[in-house]
């Protein structure tokens, strides 16, 4: 498929139809999300039946570690790509330009510090997240696994980051073209390295590295072929304090989400190993939870394709101050979330042990993980006024109370649910570890509404006092200012 002239991309995100032009937006998103998903996917499918209960373990140790370098991904990524899609809708096209090399600029960065600052460090980092309480060979799998993958890292941050910002500037297409042939590629070469080759763990992490150079390589060819709107200059490869620190504080909410998920990942590692009554049975419950996070991560794409389709649009409006219809843009997305985590309930429930099936073949593992995707699983539904709430706040450059949104859930009461429910629950101190998901889905939905029906209201005065309704939403009659975080 094509991509529209410049100009016609940026007009349609102000006048548009929103449902063609968020399915313009989301379904290259989603795409490109479920084939990075395959990654993963692939990865503990090919390893779970073909390496054993303690590799799918291992890789599932890993999930902390990587999730943390994970974070520094949306930092720079998200907030390069919000400033450069609030730019483009105040005609700014400059500040478009150096958000977009600054982008690089930190990613280049990132990739000469974090990762190795943290390679001496593997196997005691991995004890301390419960890898000392579960098997031998579950620590070395996964401490196998991070040296081969950790020096590409920074590759897989700079294509996906560049993809988000080609998102940003109305190239959806582009940046799912960059996830597919990493993905094809990943496909390709998992079975090849794991089985053909004998390699095991080793060949999954050989297969990722290549495949994120293959994303990577995509995504610069579209910069240097020049047709992107916002052009990648070598000049502006560089870091900017001002704009470098209106970048991290955008991108600061999906950061901290992703530290967020680390820690829960880490209190759940840490916890099955403490409350299983052997290693062989921790060894289960954490292999359960890797399976329970892939299915999760893979049920829940179409919810964050929404919202990756949705970010730019609403930024767009918002940086050209039509407000009714960054209104509109909002309820759509808030009602095609709702049915996305009602599928991403229903389905694991009625179908935990198939899925579970499709991971592994150990007994006590497919046990583990049919009840862990039944009980995790089962208050979802109502994640969707979060998540599309945070979208929001973080689209239209509202990182404060994005932040409280996203920390919510994750934090402050997920993380206290895990260290709490096992010691109220002195029998059954597992499950009590497992109850802690739906318990915080469900109070996360109830403490977001208030903020969401402020801002809803503040939406709706802004509108009107710029005489926009659902008949003129597309002209810009007035500049107001933006209501208050």
């Amino acid at each position: 498929m094509s991509e529209k002239s410049q100009d016609a991309r940026l007009g349609d995100m102000g006048s548009g139809r929103l449902l063609p032009l968020l399915w313009r937006f989301a379904w290259p998103s989603l795409v490109t999300m479920t084939l990075n998903m395959l990654y993963n996917v692939v990865d503990r499918i090919y390893i779970g039946h073909g390496c054993g209960a303690d590799a799918i373990a291992g890789l599932a140790l890993t999930f902390p570690v990587m999730m943390v370098l994970g974070a520094f991904g949306p930092l720079i990524g998200v907030g390069s790509s919000t400033v450069i899609s609030i730019s483009l809708g105040e005609k700014d096209h400059e500040t478009a330009e150096r958000a977009l090399g600054q982008c690089v600029a930190l990613k280049l960065l990132l990739g000469i510090t974090v990762a190795p600052a943290l390679f001496a460090f593997l196997a005691p980092i991995l004890r301390s997240i419960g890898g000392g309480r579960l098997t031998e060979e579950t620590l070395a799998a996964g401490v196998q696994y991070l040296r081969i993958v950790l020096p590409f890292n920074f590759l897989a941050h700079l294509a996906f980051g560049l993809s988000a910002c080609m998102r940003a500037e109305g190239s959806p297409v582009s940046a799912m073209r960059c996830m597919v042939v990493g993905a094809l590629v990943n496909i390709v070469l998992d079975p090849l390295f794991i089985f053909g080759f004998g390699w095991g763990v080793a060949g999954a992490a050989w297969a990722t590295n290549i495949a994120m150079t293959a994303s990577c390589a995509m995504a610069l060819s579209h910069y240097v072929r020049g047709r992107s709107v916002v052009k990648l200059c070598l000049r502006q490869v560089r870091v900017r304090g001002a704009l470098a620190a209106r970048v991290l504080s955008i991108g600061l909410a999906p950061f901290l989400m992703q530290l967020a998920g680390s820690s829960i990942n880490f209190s759940l590692n840490h916890a099955f190993a403490r409350w299983s009554p052997s290693p062989q049975v921790g060894t289960a419950q954490v292999a359960a939870f890797g399976i329970y996070q892939t299915a999760m991560m893979l049920f829940f794409m179409p919810s964050m394709g929404v919202q990756h389709g949705i970010g730019p649009i609403l930024g767009y409006n918002w940086g050209a101050k039509n407000y009714m219809r960054v209104r509109r843009a909002w309820d759509l997305a808030f009602l095609l979330t709702s049915v996305t985590v009602i599928f991403s309930t229903v389905v694991p429930e009625i179908f935990a042990p198939a899925i579970a099936r499709g991971f592994a073949n150990d007994p006590d593992v497919l046990r583990a993980g049919s009840f862990a995707l039944r009980v995790g699983c089962c208050m979802t539904w109502c994640i969707a006024l979060n998540v599309s709430a945070s979208t929001y706040f973080q689209s239209v450059g509202r990182p404060r109370t994005a932040i409280l949104l996203s920390l919510l859930r994750q934090v402050v009461v997920l993380l206290p649910c895990v260290w709490v429910l096992p010691l109220l629950m002195p029998s059954h101190p597992l499950l009590g570890t497992w109850l802690a998901l739906p318990v915080s889905d469900f109070i996360a939905f109830v403490a977001s509404m208030p903020p969401v029906l402020r801002e809803r209201r503040s939406l709706a005065r802004l509108a009107a006092g710029a005489n926009q309704t659902p008949a003129n939403a597309e002209q810009l009659t007035a500049t107001h200012p933006e209501p208050g975080a």
